[in-house]
């Protein structure tokens, strides 16, 4: 059912991309294909492997993620104004989106290795706060904002997940409003632009509000029914800004209005609803909070995407999963959603708290 969900979602983006471009599956929608169907192999094959090995190997997946992020700051490609992406040759790999993966793995593995009175002492928290700040300090001088975001949303998930104390998420919300004036200060000037832009983007309909305008005009232009497909003019007549990537939604949105766009979020609800159950059914804990935070990434990719082009939150640039073209946002979600088969298949093994039992 997992796999039937996943490939249905992408097979909504596949359709997109091929009206994105004008009727033709060039250039975005056969590429999109390829990269599934290797994802998907990867996916299965990440599925079946014994859960422990990753376990295992989580520490070191880690360690590649950070020592990749270094790289971009040294000798990283520079692309629409950000240093994020590593040539390797043969394609560019965006570090920071493996990262999500090799955080809440490492997480995930340091936790399972406490007990719950331990993981209620703030001494034991210091180094998997550390292990989050470092890759999130790293990707918001690149810089990247919005993968930032979901790095730091998305360990705290594994936070939340293994016990730790209400108050002391709410005292690090309280220190993070407190820095905020401080923190202004320290962001570039497009960030800025952004944040205001949010707050009233009709004051320069033209310049930086004019992503988020025709955005809105496409989603109202789409009615009940919508357009019909190869038929939303806004996308069509170039006036949706990155149709293909980021604001995907709003031309699926024009295209198939009202009802396509819930039956894509029902989907992404069924999704994210199999991975939670997924992590309620996991016996060991390395397995809950693996699946806990992979379904909670999958939920902030979707919510944060849809909301931006809504404009309910700014704009930072967060793709919408399985459906947005994207290589390497498309190969960390499948990777993410064969750990998550993984802990199903597995959901009955049982893991010894310390590393020295396997």
């Amino acid at each position: 059912g997992l796999v039937l969900l996943i490939t249905a979602i992408a097979g909504i983006g596949f359709a997109t991309l091929y009206s994105a471009g004008g009727g033709s599956i060039d250039p975005w929608a056969d590429r999109q294909m390829l990269r599934f169907a290797v994802g998907a192999c990867i996916m299965v094959a990440i599925a079946v492997t014994d859960i422990r090995l990753w376990m295992r190997l989580s520490y070191l997946v880690y360690a590649v993620g950070l020592v990749m992020l270094v790289a971009v700051e040294l000798f990283g490609r520079i692309g629409m104004g950000a240093q994020r992406w590593l040539d390797l040759g043969l394609f560019h790999v965006q570090p920071s989106e493996i990262m999500k993966i090799a955080l809440i793995l490492s997480l995930a593995r340091y936790f399972h290795g406490l007990s719950y009175d331990e993981v209620g002492r703030i001494r034991w928290l210091v180094v998997p706060l550390l292990m989050a700040l470092l890759p999130v300090g790293l990707v918001i001088k690149q810089p990247d904002l919005g993968t930032a975001m979901l790095l730091l949303a998305g360990a705290g998930a594994v936070f939340f997940f293994a016990g730790v104390r209400w108050w002391k998420f709410a005292l690090v919300i309280l220190g993070g409003l407190a820095v905020l004036p401080v923190a202004w200060n320290f962001l570039h000037d497009y960030q800025k632009k952004r944040v205001l832009t949010f707050m009233n983007p009709e004051a320069d309909p033209l310049g930086s509000g004019y992503h988020i305008l025709q955005s809105k005009i496409a989603l109202g232009s789409g009615g009940f029914t919508g357009k019909g497909f190869l038929q939303g003019s806004q996308s069509h007549l170039s006036f949706l800004p990155e149709k293909q990537t980021d604001f995907i939604f709003t031309m699926l949105a024009e295209e198939h209005g009202l009802i396509g766009a819930l039956v894509l979020l029902a989907l992404y609800i069924l999704l994210i609803a199999y991975g939670y159950m997924i992590a309620l059914r996991a016996r060991s804990q390395f397995g809950r909070l693996v699946a806990g935070g992979v379904t909670t990434l999958m939920f902030l990719y979707v919510f944060i995407n849809v909301a931006m082009v809504s404009g309910l939150v700014p704009v930072v640039g967060v793709p919408l999963p399985l459906v947005s073209y994207g290589g390497t946002a498309m190969m960390t979600l499948l990777v993410g959603m064969g750990l998550l088969i993984g802990v199903y298949v597995h959901r009955d093994v049982e893991i010894p708290r310390h590393m020295s039992g396997l």
